[in-house]
């Protein structure tokens, strides 16, 4: 059976969007979802904060018995702390040699800390904190996306544990695949990709991928194939079962420009694979969907241009996609 082939089947439905979707209404975001999530957006930034909040309260342990803001100088062990103080970020500091940090600090206790006076080591904690401040808005410019490819984890996880389905889920870091547990609370936080088998046969899910045959990075992948058939695979085009742009980005402003990324991403796909005469499946899940997103998406289901579609605010559309998504 090809993928198009499994991407329709469903006994309550003649498409499978049509089991999670009655009209394309169902697919804007609510004002309710959104301020959801930015609350949860909220959550996240504090989450990744804490580890330099906690790197503060150190450096001032550290600083406060000193006399005098040139004494850290002689303290090599927070040498990076400083340097992070001075204002230079870690992505910056890759770039500069050990004698160029080191005169920024020197340059930095003598024009900011020594004119503070007796405030020196409040000085300094403030400024660490600016630096890694924008180290955390940095991150969260790409959390939207960390965010939706965790729900959509959890919930194709929690579809398997449902099914009773054997799993196994590759650490992003190590790149070593381990044991599923249903049980667990924090795969979602380090998989990259997941593998199960259906009655197709096996499935391997990977996130954030650039296969040769589209030359550019797919959202998900999800392939005919075992973790260790993979690298292989990726060069068949017969074996991709589906593919789709997964964007979580809740700002309503932002939209249409998410969508539009993710529509180029798709014809981009379908050109590739039709030039292979081959048409798997393809799923746009999005956190801000709006009314003119919404016309676009509902169309490309309706002609059969995208085969499934889902909010990612809403629980009930989610979990439609994620039981599809592992039948495939």
């Amino acid at each position: 059976m090809s993928a198009t082939e499994n991407s329709v089947g469903n006994k309550n439905s003649g498409q499978p969007y049509q089991v999670h979707l009655s009209n394309k209404a169902d697919l804007i975001t609510s004002h309710v979802e959104t301020r959801s999530g930015f609350l949860e957006l909220a959550l996240e930034k504090n989450r990744q904060a804490t580890p330099f909040i906690t790197q503060a309260r150190a450096l001032k342990a550290v600083a406060s018995p000193l006399v005098r803001p040139a004494d850290l100088l002689t303290l090599t062990t927070i040498q990076a702390a400083l340097v992070a103080a001075a204002g230079i970020s870690d992505k910056a500091a890759r770039h500069l040699d050990a004698t160029t940090k080191e005169q920024a600090v020197q340059d930095f206790i003598i024009n900011f800390l020594d004119t503070a006076g007796t405030d020196w080591v409040d000085e300094l904690i403030y400024r660490f904190l600016i630096t890694r401040g924008d180290t955390v808005g940095g991150s969260m410019r790409n959390i939207g996306g960390a965010i939706a490819q965790r729900k959509l984890t959890r919930n194709i996880i929690a579809a398997l544990s449902l099914s009773n389905v054997f799993f196994e889920w590759r650490h992003a870091k190590t790149k070593k695949w381990l044991v599923g547990s249903f049980s667990d609370p924090d795969i979602d936080l380090q998989a990259n990709a997941l593998n199960w088998t259906n009655a197709q046969g096996p499935r391997t899910l990977r996130y954030n991928y650039s296969p040769k045959i589209v030359g550019k990075n797919i959202d998900l992948c999800l392939l005919a194939c075992t973790p260790q058939a993979f690298d292989t695979a990726v060069l068949n085009g017969s074996l991709y079962v589906a593919l789709g742009e997964l964007k979580g980005g809740i700002d309503p402003a932002g939209a249409d420009e998410h969508w539009k990324t993710a529509r180029t991403a798709l014809l981009r796909i379908r050109d590739a694979f039709s030039k292979l005469n081959l048409a798997p499946a393809s799923v746009f899940v999005g956190a801000a969907i709006v009314s003119s997103m919404a016309d676009e998406i509902w169309t490309q289901l309706g002609n059969g241009t995208l085969t499934n579609a889902a909010n990612l605010t809403d629980d009930s559309q989610l979990a439609s996609v994620c039981r599809w998504i592992i039948d495939l």
